[in-house]
Formats: structure tokens, C-alpha cells, sequence
């Protein structure tokens, strides 16, 4: 099965990339890339990239036949989602374990899993499951 792991984190906080020091910064990227390559050694991965900040933005919201298109995020909320992962895991408990290992200090990660085929989402509304 697949799941989502979503970066969530104060945007104002994520990109003071002027108050980091290239050292800093390089042990980050370096923890991340570590991270990513046990992530693919395990054959978990299946995509993963990081998100550009939020102001940048375009969103396409849908009343009825009406399509509108504004700039900026869907929400005005100081947290945002800076990147993701999308991993093959066997179950739920091994894509909390993968989430766990992330090199973050701060932050949260969400785990969603993913709804990859008409029956995943069949069988719940069959079955009456909450959220469908």
C-alpha cells in the first residue's frame, strides 16, 4: 500500500534560509539525501520532492460548472506543507516507523495512505466507511 508522509511546518520558520549558515545548510541537506537514499536502498520510495513556499501558489477553486483561479495557498494559516514522500510500505505501522526516522527537528509529518485504485475507495463507500 501506498502513503503519503506530508512535511507540515511554520513557513516562518522554514525558509530564514539568511539566518542558516552554509554549514548548517549543507548538514541538512546531507541528513535529508541520507534519509532519501536508505528510503530507495529499502525500495519504500516512490517519489519525493520539497515544496516551494507557499506565496507561490495558484489555486483553482470549483463552484458547480464556475472555475476561479486565485494567487496564493487555499488557506491563510502560518502552516504549510513543504514537501512530501510517497512510499510503498506493507502496512500503516511501517510508514510511521519510515516517518519517525525523518532527519527533522521540528515540525510534523502527516501519514495518509494513498487511494491508488477505484476499488480502494469502492470497497469503503460499499462498506460505509467514515470519510468516504
Amino acid at each position: 500500500m501506498q502513503y503519503l508522509l506530508g512535511l507540515i511546518g511554520d513557513e516562518s520558520q522554514t525558509h530564514n534560509w539568511e539566518e542558516i549558515s552554509p554549514e548548517e545548510m549543507k548538514a541538512t541537506f546531507d541528513a535529508m539525501n541520507a534519509y532519501n537514499k536508505e528510503l530507495e536502498e529499502a525500495g519504500a520510495m516512490v517519489l519525493g520532492a520539497g515544496l516551494d513556499r507557499s506565496d507561490t501558489a495558484t489555486t483553482v477553486r470549483f463552484e458547480g460548472d464556475a472555475r476561479s483561479v486565485t494567487d496564493g495557498p487555499f488557506a491563510e494559516t502560518k502552516e504549510w506543507l513543504a514537501g512530501f514522500w510517497v512510499l510503498e510500505c506493507t502496512d500503516l505501522d511501517e510508514a510511521l516507523a519510515w516517518a519517525k526516522k525523518a532527519p527533522m527537528q521540528e515540525g510534523t509529518i502527516e501519514v495518509r495512505p494513498l487511494i491508488t485504485e477505484e476499488s480502494d475507495l469502492m470497497s469503503r463507500v460499499e462498506s460505509g466507511a467514515e470519510g468516504s
